[in-house]
Formats: C-alpha cells, structure tokens, sequence
C-alpha cells in the first residue's frame, strides 16, 4: 500500500509513518520542516527504514501537494498549525496552511486517479468555547462536568456555532468540513478524527502545544514551568500508540466509515488535570517539581473529555494505555535520549 503522511516528520506522524513502514507499505512524507523536533524526527526515520520517501514540501502550496497524492492509496493529513496562541497572533498563516491546507490535500486526491482514503486530524477546538458552558464542579486538583449528561465526554453532535473558537478552531473546523463534505460531493472515502490531547514519544512538547511533554520534559531538564490557569484544568489523554492502532484500525474499516468525523481521545477512563500529571511526575521522578501560575489563556477549556463510543461501536478502537503508563513511557523515552541532544 502506498500512503502519503502530510507532516509526517511530527509527532504524530513520525510514529505513523515508523509503524506503516515497518508492516511493509510504501511510505512518502511531506513536510517543510518548520516544526521544531522535524529534523531530529526525520534523521530517526530515516535511520530505521529505507522505505520512507521524504519530499520537502508545504501544503499551502499546490503543486507540491498534487504531485505527491496522484499516486497514493492512502493521504494521512496531519500537517497543521497546532497552537491556538499562534493563530491569535497571526491568524492569516493558520488559515493557510489548516484550512487552505487541508483543501489542496482534499483537490489533489479528488483528482487522482486512486480515490485514496484521506484520514484528517481535527480538534477538540471545533466545539468552541460551547464546552464551558458545561457547568462544572470544582475539586481538589481538577474540575469536572456537573452535567450527568457529559459523565461520559463531549459527543459529536455537540454543537460547534454561535461560539468563540479562537482562528484555530475556526481554520480546524472548516477544514473538518471541507473533508467531510469531499465525501458527499465527490464520494472520497475520508474521515475526521476530533482529537483531545495525544501525547507520547517523538513529541518535543511547547507551552504552546503538547502540553504534556512540555511538562515531562521541563520536569527532568529542571526548565521553568508555568501553569496558565488554577492547574485544575483537565483533559483526556491519549498515547501515541492508540493513535496508532486507530488508524489502523480505521484504514481497514474504512468502508463502512467513511464520510463520518469521530471524536477521539482517551475517553473518561483516560484523564488528567495539570496538578495530577504534577503529582504523577514528583512520583517518577523522585524530586519536588517547582512552577508558576500565570492568568489563563483564550479560549481555554476548563474541562474537555471526548466520548468515544462511537468510535469504540463503529471502528472497533478503545485505548488501552493508561495516564501513568504513558507518562512513564513518555519519561523513559527522554531518559534514554537525553545524551544525544534531543531537547536542547
């Protein structure tokens, strides 16, 4: 099988394109290197197979992309800007490359001769700030949904307009449409996944993005840490390794679910307020880890937890790895790459 992977040198797409590689297929990468940890995660590719072709390029620009689709059975699009804070200050740039993006991706496959499968990473962001108007009880180190009704995640039916969404969730959710919409206009068997918080090895987390590799990472190296907010904000945490299984999962049933955006995440089993990673972290550690509090940022959701059991019923997918699994796996990864100059 050939598939192509659309910032494939990231995080998540690096596992993906390792994983595919591995099971025999022809993978080709585009990516324009601009993310930091790309090239750290290129040169690791590059070193395990000799079947990955990487192709410098951006999806902002057209012909790089269709030159690369016509010939593919597969289009894994994870290439996006990912930091909301970004997009705030320069929102042009997150409309290019996530919606106009996504749509020279969507063209370039519609005009193929292939008909590929286009798997789309979305976002939480696409509910907008219609998430906080759950009401919330607040404890001791998070907050939780008052509402019996979300005891089991935000669905995908819940509404998405009438709502602050930051120009990152506004560029995420057109894309999600646009690809949605490609299925019923021209029968391109695509999907959306809406996804939570994915965390996991080959993340270089920021402030602004990956929080939770931010946090490990800062954590071991003894860099400053601050927490936007009170901490008790809390998320459901995916691994990288169920992303992973997810797609493929996904690419087998594709028939059957196609045309569909699912909302993806580690579901209620799988969460963590910023205090709690905090706690988990001292434990692994075995050290008090120090930080700040700073006011919280736009758009923030106090609380976001994906309800999965559409995905669970229609794909046959349920995370199977813990929030202390993965942190410990998280950590273990970085202590054995710390000497090779990972995170400087």
């Amino acid at each position: 099988m050939k598939i192509l992977i659309t910032g494939g040198c990231g995080f998540i797409g690096s596992n993906l394109a390792h994983y595919f590689s591995d099971a025999g297929n022809d993978i080709t990468i585009l990516d324009n290197l601009s993310r930091q940890g790309t090239e750290k995660n290129l040169a690791w590719l590059m070193s395990q197979s000799k079947k990955i072709n990487y192709i410098k390029g951006d999806v902002r620009n057209f012909s790089n992309v269709s030159s690369v689709c016509k010939d593919q059975d597969v289009i894994i699009h994870t290439a996006a800007q990912v930091a909301v804070t970004s997009s705030v200050k320069n929102p042009r740039e997150d409309f290019d490359i996530n919606a106009l993006g996504t749509f020279n991706v969507l063209e370039a496959a519609r005009l193929s001769n292939k008909n590929p499968t286009v798997i789309f990473f979305s976002t939480n962001k696409v509910y907008g700030n219609n998430v906080n108007n759950i009401p919330l009880v607040e404890k001791k180190t998070r907050y939780e949904f008052a509402d019996k009704k979300y005891e089991l995640g935000v669905p995908e039916d819940f509404p998405t307009d009438a709502s602050e969404h930051t120009p990152y969730g506004v560029s995420k959710y057109t894309a999600d449409l646009y690809v949605r919409d490609f299925f019923t206009i021209y029968n391109l068997p695509t999907v959306a996944f809406r996804c939570s918080c994915m965390y996991g090895t080959r993340q270089f987390g920021t402030e602004d993005q990956g929080w939770l590799a931010h946090f490990i990472i800062s954590s071991i190296f003894d860099r400053q840490l601050t927490i936007y907010g009170d901490g008790k904000q809390v998320r459901d945490v995916l691994f990288v390794d169920d992303v992973v299984r997810l797609v493929e999962s996904c690419l087998a049933k594709i028939g059957k679910i196609k045309g569909n955006a699912f909302n993806i995440g580690g579901g209620p089993s799988n969460t963590i307020s910023l205090l709690e990673l905090i706690s988990i972290l001292e434990k692994n550690l075995g050290k008090k880890i120090k930080y700040t509090f700073s006011d919280w940022r736009p758009a923030d959701q106090k609380v976001y937890i994906s309800d999965i059991r559409k995905a669970e019923k229609v794909i046959g997918w349920r995370p199977l790895t813990s929030p202390e699994e993965g942190v410990k796996k998280l950590i273990d990864w970085i202590n054995e790459n710390r000497e090779n100059n990972l995170f400087k």
